[in-house]
This record gives structure tokens, C-alpha cells and sequence, in this order.
């Protein structure tokens, strides 16, 4: 096991856990908050054990997975707009189990964990499909169109996913106004992907004749 990259993994998984749950907790001004423990559950623990498991399995991934120096200007500024949008509705979020401004039902959070969670499962299975992702746009060595499994439906399966994570977790919360705010991923990721599709029409052969097989971006038949 790389000891370096262990310890990179650990401390990022640390630090997340500790400022999200900061995010939560102080603004709520409790830790009578069930949703934001519901949460923390189904984000940190199938984090933890995905991380395991690239570790010993697939170390160069994971390794790309923590990488997030982007050297992409457009990118900078979709990692910036990003990380406003997460700290405006995570505290807003807490502020909402505060002030009880607009509480959503029970049900409301239960169904949203599951597409979490179902939304999980998918972005593993992409990461098992794509071993070249990285968090930054880049095109690297030898790397190659991948075409099949949900890169046959899609263009960018992660970003699939992700939207699908992002708009469940403030309804895991409890929150409609930290949903209004999350949202605003839908301008934020189609920021980063024209540049994305720039940079790999580039750089990377045959990406050009995989768009015109692959016609959707992120959602069949929408997008």
C-alpha cells in the first residue's frame, strides 16, 4: 500500500467530513438534526469503503480522484462558482432547520437518500468503465474514447451522476431553498463540459466521432 497516498486519502476524507458537518451542524445550532446525520451517513460511509477498495485496487485512479489542480482557466472558475454554491446551501440548509423556514416531509428525505444512494452506485460503475478520470480536464498518455456500457448513452455518465447526487442531497436535508440553490449546477457543469468537449476534440483522437455516435451530453433524449 502507498503510505503517501494513504495518508492524502485519509485527510481528505477527514477534512470533508469535519467542514460539511461544521456546515450543518453550527448553523443549525443543534445536533437534534436527523437529516443532516442522515446525510453524513450516506455520503462519508460508502465513501470510506470506495476509497478502501481503490486504494488496493486501483491506487493510480484514486490517486487521480484527489487531484484537483485544475490548469484550465474556465475550469478554475466552475471549481470556484462550485464551492460557493456547496457552502450557500449547506448553511442555508442548517439555517433552515433553525428558523423552520420551509421544512420538507419525512418521506421527502428517505426517497432522496435512496437516489443518493442509487446515484452512488452508478458512479462507481463509471469509475469502473473509465479508468483515465480524473477530476481535472485533462487529456492524458495513451488514453483512449471509452464507448461502452454508460459512455455508450451518455457523453459524461460522471456528470450524469452527479446531478444526480447534488440535487438529492438537499432534499436529504430537508431543504427546498438549498434545492433552488443546487440548481445552479445545472449552468456550473455545462460551463465545464463545453470546455471539456473543447480540450478533448484536441487532444484525444476519435472523441470527435464519438460525439456524433453518442449524441447526449448528460440526460438521454434532454440533454
Amino acid at each position: 500500500m502507498d503510505a503517501e497516498l494513504f495518508r492524502q486519502a485519509i485527510i481528505k476524507f477527514l477534512s470533508g467530513l469535519l467542514l460539511v458537518g461544521l456546515l450543518l451542524f453550527l448553523p443549525a445550532g443543534t445536533w437534534d438534526f436527523w437529516q443532516a446525520w442522515l446525510f453524513l451517513g450516506i455520503l462519508f460511509i460508502p465513501m470510506f469503503f470506495a476509497g478502501i477498495f481503490m486504494m488496493k485496487k486501483s491506487p493510480d485512479l484514486l490517486r487521480k480522484r484527489l487531484n484537483v489542480k485544475e490548469t484550465e482557466a474556465d475550469q478554475k472558475q466552475v471549481i470556484l462558482m462550485s464551492g460557493l454554491m456547496f457552502l450557500a446551501a449547506f448553511l442555508v440548509a442548517g439555517f433552515n432547520r433553525r428558523f423552520g423556514w420551509l421544512i420538507l416531509p419525512e418521506w421527502v428525505s428517505f426517497a432522496a437518500a435512496a437516489v443518493f444512494l442509487s446515484a452512488y452506485a452508478l458512479y462507481a460503475e463509471v469509475l469502473r468503465e473509465n479508468a483515465y478520470l480524473s477530476r481535472t480536464v485533462e487529456v492524458q498518455k495513451d488514453q483512449k474514447v471509452i464507448d461502452t456500457g454508460l459512455y455508450g448513452i451518455v457523453r459524461h455518465p460522471m456528470y450524469m451522476t452527479t446531478l444526480l447526487l447534488f440535487l438529492s442531497m438537499p432534499l436529504v436535508l430537508g431543504s427546498a431553498i438549498s434545492f433552488l440553490i443546487l440548481l445552479l449546477y445545472i449552468p456550473i457543469i455545462g460551463k465545464r463540459i463545453r470546455n471539456e468537449e473543447k480540450v478533448l476534440e484536441q487532444g484525444l483522437e476519435g472523441y470527435s466521432a464519438y460525439k456524433e455516435k453518442v449524441r447526449y451530453k448528460v440526460i438521454p433524449f434532454i440533454w
